[in-house]
C-alpha cells in the first residue's frame, strides 16, 4: 500500500513537471545517442553476473534437502522466474520456486520458504545500502536543503538500526521456527482432520525451508552471497551512469542514494511495463539531483531495460526449450494454492 502511494505521489511530480516545463524529445533522442557503448556492455555483464549469484545463495540454501544441486537448472529456473516477473507483474514470483520444486524434486512449499528467505536477506541489503548513503548524503552530489537533509540523514541512522532488528529477528525465527509451527497447529486444532494434516504438511516443508540457514556455516555463506551480489548491483549501476555524460561524474555515494530509492521502487511492477522503478529514478535523478527530466527519463529506461530485460530473451529460450506454457505458469499462484 505504501509502495503504491509512493508511486502515485512520484507519477504525479513527475506529471507536474512535464506539464510545466513540458518533454524535449530532441534532448531525450539526444541522450541516448551519446550513450558510451563500452559501459553499457559491463553493465550488462554485471547484470547476468547477479542472476547467477542469486543461482549461487540459493543452491546454499536447499543444501541440507539437495547437497548437490544443479546449477544449471537453477539458473534455468532463475532466468525464467524474472522473465515472469516483467511479463506478469509481482504474481510471477511464484514460478521460479516451483520450477526449482520440479526440477530438484522438493516441495513447492519449501522453496517458498527460501524464496521468503531470499526476500528478507535482500531487503536487509538495501535497508543497509540505503541507511549508509543516506546518512552520508553530505557527501552526495544531491542537491538537499537543510531541512530534508537533516531528516535524510536521520532516517539513514534509523534504516540501519532497522536492518540490525530484521537480522536478529531473522535469527530468531529460523532456530524458533519449530515451536512456532506447534503452536499454530495447537491454534487450527477446531479444523478437520484432513485439513489439518494438510496444513501440518505444508508448515513442515515451510519449516526445511526456513531452517535452511540456521547453522552459522550456510547462514555465512548466504550472507557473503547476498553481500556480494549487491555489490555487483552497485557496479552495474555505476557502469549505467558512467554510459550517460550527464552521470558520469557522479560518485559512490550517488550511486548508492540512487539504488536505495530504485530498490524500494521497483516493489511496484506493472506487468510487460514495470513502473515502479521508472517513476522512482526519475523522480530522484530530476528532484535530487537537477537533471533534465528528459534526460532523466532516458537514464531511468536504460536502467530498467539493462536491470530486468536483460534476461528476458534468455529466459524466453530456455521456456522455449522447456517446452513451458507461460499461460499455465501466470496463474501458478491460483494452481498452486497458495
Amino acid at each position: 500500500m505504501l509502495a503504491a502511494i509512493l508511486f502515485a505521489a512520484g507519477l504525479g511530480i513527475i506529471l507536474y513537471r512535464w506539464r510545466e516545463s513540458g518533454f524535449r524529445w530532441k534532448v531525450f533522442a539526444a541522450t541516448f545517442a551519446g550513450v558510451h557503448w563500452g559501459w553499457l556492455l559491463v553493465a550488462v555483464a554485471l547484470v547476468l553476473l547477479s542472476y547467477y549469484g542469486r543461482v549461487l545463495r540459493w543452491s546454499v540454501m536447499i543444501r541440507t534437502q539437495r547437497p548437490h544441486p544443479s546449477h544449471w537448472g537453477l539458473f534455468s529456473a532463475t532466468a525464467i522466474g524474472f522473465t515472469a516477473i516483467v511479463l506478469f507483474g509481482r504474481p510471477g514470483e511464484f514460478v521460479r520456486p516451483y520450477l526449482i520444486s520440479v526440477k530438484e524434486r522438493l516441495s513447492f512449499s519449501s522453496q517458498m520458504a527460501a524464496w521468503l528467505l531470499e526476500r528478507i536477506y535482500d531487503l536487509l541489503a538495501v535497508l543497509l545500502i540505503f541507511g549508509i548513503a543516506l546518512s552520508r548524503v553530505r557527501v552526495s552530489t544531491a542537491q538537499l536543503g537543510p531541512g530534508l537533509r537533516w531528516v535524510f540523514q536521520t532516517g539513514g541512522v534509523l534504516v540501519t538500526m532497522l536492518a540490525l532488528i530484521c537480522v536478529s529477528m531473522l535469527l530468531f525465527l529460523q532456530h524458533f521456527s519449530g515451536a512456532a509451527r506447534r503452536r499454530i497447529m495447537a491454534a487450527l486444532g477446531f479444523l478437520p482432520a484432513h485439513s489439518r494434516q494438510r496444513v501440518e504438511e505444508l508448515l513442515c516443508n515451510f519449516v526445511i525451508g526456513a531452517q535452511a540457514t540456521a547453522s552459522w556455516s550456510t547462514l555465512g555463506w548466504v550472507v557473503s552471497y547476498t553481500l556480494l551480489e549487491w555489490a555487483v548491483g552497485v557496479l552495474c549501476f555505476a557502469s549505467i551512469f558512467r554510459m550517460f555524460p550527464a552521470t558520469a561524474g557522479f560518485g559512490l555515494m550517488d550511486v548508492l542514494i540512487f539504488l536505495g530509492f530504485v530498490a524500494f521502487g521497483s516493489i511496484v511492477q506493472i506487468p510487460g511495463i514495470g513502473g515502479g522503478m521508472q517513476v522512482v529514478s526519475v523522480v530522484v535523478l530530476t528532484e535530487l539531483f537537477r537533471l533534465p527530466l528528459e534526460v532523466a527519463t532516458s537514464i531511468a529506461i536504460a536502467s530498467w531495460l539493462i536491470s530486468f530485460v536483460t534476461i528476458v530473451p534468455i529466459g524466453l529460450v530456455l521456456a522455449f526449450h522447456e517446452g513451458l506454457q507461460w499461460g499455465k505458469l501466470r496463474h501458478l499462484g491460483e494452481v498452486e494454492g497458495v
